[in-house]
């Protein structure tokens, strides 16, 4: 599927503002005002939510109930650099879950990017398709895009997140489900379900059905019916996994339109219901299938630089230069280590060797690495005495690596994070083995992660279009340390 236009806003004057300035201020006020209700009334979370639950009525009617959600993410959006959102198709039957087929989804406020890699790593699933006709007139998207849009107002066009809009049409929960998990990714990603409750019931009729339901949404029970909710389906979905994965729920509010546009006489006798929830992974959650959390190995500045003076140290030493002192003996350099010891001349890489596994006590790990970086770097030639001294050098300390569960390779490429995850590629083709690595570092030399990946598989000894089922990665986090300036040449005793 080729992605080539933007999608126009269709419910611009309809479901909110189609003026620009009336639109900002209105969200704005809109946001605001959860975020005193976030503040006043709710339990403070220092997590990110990981599913957010919110209505999607006009504005006027269910707007604020999805503030206090988004003032939930608002302390995050830092981190979020993209959102799975899923709604029920109100304008047309079709069955499966629609993707979009445009790049971008526009409002009076702009566009969002979508995320073709999103698309791509769920393309292959046979009840996912491109029904571009599910996504013309549907609000349940749209009216969420304004929120976003003001929420991320003040980062730059590059920390934007990117979005996946689907419908989900006549489908299971269980599929669904399946595709939420697919797409469950790290914590740089949130998964927004739309949906409203109890439609067209009187007010105090719809407030006792929708309290049952929102018992039923806090408890996780995964039968909602489309009676209660019309997003009753991606809901139900979201739910199992939360029930699977052991999230925490924590409901954010509830109102219907007869508290909102429609108090009136006339408006309180058939009210739609709206609410928002926040559900939370547990922060000592393991990989079940899909990768796990990252943590760093844990160093301290002072042992940074104490690693760094160990590699200083062995790269003169092996080289022939002049005799550079060593950290003193400390009981955590003999705790099992794996490091990269990169040397680099003017900005250009001169050596890097490293362990990808912990095999060693650090400190010998450091002096090894330093030692064959100097000297056994096939792509250059070792290290002189005189150069030595001019030679910058980094150590990064590794975690252990963490296999990396995917689908397909837009899957992958999908879950890695740019500047944090060190990747192990490796393969087996008739019979012989391909591997190679990445230090998270070399991020920085890439355009996106298909040239990262791409550049992988060369290293590895295979056509950057390499793609099989033999496939395997790895991600690890590293710890960097630098030396803060070049060491004289003329420093040093002469051994």
């Amino acid at each position: 599927m080729t992605l080539s236009i933007v999608r126009p806003p269709a419910l611009a004057n309809a479901f909110y503002a189609g003026d620009p300035l009336t639109l900002m201020r209105e969200v704005d006020a809109q946001l605001s005002e959860g975020m005193r209700l976030v503040t006043a009334q709710l339990h403070a979370q220092s997590t990110c939510p990981k599913i957010l639950v919110a209505p999607h009525a006009g504005h006027v009617y269910s707007g604020l109930a999805a503030s206090v959600g988004y003032a939930r993410i608002a302390p995050h959006i830092a981190k979020i650099k993209r959102i799975v959102m899923l709604c029920p198709a109100h304008r047309e039957y079709f069955q499966g879950v629609a993707l979009p087929d445009v790049l971008a989804f526009a409002t009076p406020l702009g566009t969002m990017a979508v995320d073709a890699l999103c698309v791509a790593a769920v393309s292959d699933l046979p009840f996912v398709g491109n029904y571009a006709k599910a996504h013309e007139q549907e609000h349940a998207l749209e009216v969420h895009l304004p929120f976003l849009q003001r929420l991320w107002k003040d980062l730059t066009v590059d920390s934007q997140p990117t979005i996946l809009p689907m419908v989900v049409g006549d489908v299971s929960a269980e599929q669904v489900s399946s595709l939420i998990e697919r797409l469950w990714g790290n914590d740089q990603t949130l998964i927004l379900i739309s949906t409203d409750l109890s439609h067209f019931q009187t007010y105090e009729s719809a407030k006792a059905t929708d309290n049952l339901t929102c018992e039923m949404i806090r408890a996780l029970q995964t039968n909602i019916t489309h009676a209660q909710a019309c997003g009753a389906t991606p809901l139900n979905a979201a739910l199992m996994l939360a029930n699977k994965r052991l999230l925490q729920i924590e409901q954010l509010a509830y109102c219907n339109s007869g508290d909102t546009a429609g108090n009136t006489p006339e408006g309180r006798e058939r009210v739609v219901g709206y609410a928002s929830f926040a559900l939370y992974e547990n922060a000592a959650d393991t990989q079940n299938g899909i990768r796990a959390s990252l943590t760093g190995y844990g160093l301290q500045a002072d042992q940074g630089a104490a690693l760094v003076q160990l590699a200083r140290a062995a790269l003169h030493h092996t080289a022939g230069a002049p005799v550079m002192p060593t950290p003193m003996q400390a009981p955590w350099l003999e705790a099992a280590g794996a490091c990269f010891v990169t040397l680099s001349k003017n900005g250009q890489l001169r050596g890097c060797i490293g362990s990808l596994m912990a095999h060693r006590s650090i400190k010998d790990d450091v002096i090894h690495n330093a030692q064959a970086a100097a000297l056994h770097d096939h792509r250059f030639a070792p290290v002189t005495a005189n150069e030595a001294p001019e030679l910058m050098i980094e150590v990064s300390v590794l975690t252990s690596p963490v296999p990396l569960g995917f689908a397909n390779e837009a899957h992958a490429l999908w879950q890695l994070q740019p500047l944090k995850d060190g990747v192990i590629f490796s393969a087996e083709v008739n019979g012989q083995p391909y591997r190679s690595t990445f230090l998270p570092q070399v991020w920085g030399q890439m355009a996106d992660a298909q040239q990262f990946m791409a550049q992988l598989k060369m290293k590895a000894g295979l056509p950057a279009d390499f793609w099989s089922d033999a496939v395997q990665l790895q991600t690890y986090r590293v710890q960097e340390f630098h030396e803060q300036s070049v060491i004289p040449a003329e420093a040093g005793i002469h051994g």
